[in-house]
Order: C-alpha cells, then structure tokens, then sequence
C-alpha cells in the first residue's frame, strides 16, 4: 500500500475547512507525540459532550503523530478506546500517544485524552508503517 498527503486530512490537515486543524508536536526522544485541542460543540454527540468517534479521530492520529517520531507514513490497522468519562467540548484538552513497541513494521501505540490533569480517554493501537506515494 502507498499512501500520500494532502493537507486535507480530518483531524490534522491545515486545508479542511470541515476538520480539527489539531497541530501535534513530535517528540523524537520519546517517541511521543501530542497536542492540546479545544472541540467546538459542532462535533458533540449528546449536548455538551465530544462525539465518540471525534474522540476515536484524535486518539487514532496522536497514534499516528507518536509513530511519525520514527518514520513518516502510517496507517492504523486495529484500535481500541476505553471511553472513562465524559469529554467536555469547548474545553483544552490534551490529546498524546506514545510507542510502547515495535515488531517488524507493527507499532504498539498507547494513547489518552486528558482534561486538567484527569485521564478521560485511553487507547491501545496496532499501527502499520506504509510507503510513501
């Protein structure tokens, strides 16, 4: 599989009108990534609460972003979100994913949403490095 970008993705890409426009910042030390979002009620599912597959979006690309601190394209092939409390929108929430291991071109990512400190959000990701188009 190739893939290539555009700037239009959904959650990071500058050129989506439509998206989340989230900007992550890479840590290449710590094979981390992360970045802080406020969610406009725009994308809330019940009154007051971020959308589940919203939130599903920015855990699935802070898990691509942490991968990016070891190569540059990636797609994900399995994840899985333990939804611990509600997330609130229009608050600054901070999104993050770190590798936590690799075999062959499988990268094991961990990642969570966090609100003032409290873990709202956490995920486990099986993510696949791809080639370049």
């Amino acid at each position: 599989m190739e893939v290539s970008a555009d700037d239009r993705c959904f959650v990071c890409g500058p050129d989506n009108a439509a998206g989340l426009r989230a900007r992550f910042e890479i840590d290449r030390d710590r094979n981390r990534a992360s970045c802080t979002i406020r969610i406009a009620d725009t994308h809330q599912g019940w009154k007051g609460i971020v959308h589940g597959g919203i939130i599903a979006a920015l855990v699935d690309e802070a898990g691509i972003y942490a991968c990016r601190s070891t190569g540059e394209h990636f797609v994900t092939a399995e994840l899985n979100v333990k939804y611990k409390a509600p997330v609130p929108v229009g608050e600054d929430l901070v999104v993050s994913a770190e590798v936590v291991g690799s075999r062959r071109r499988i990268y094991s990512v961990v990642g969570r949403i966090e609100l003032a400190g409290k873990v709202l959000v956490e995920s486990q990701a099986k993510i696949f490095a791809v080639a370049a188009g």
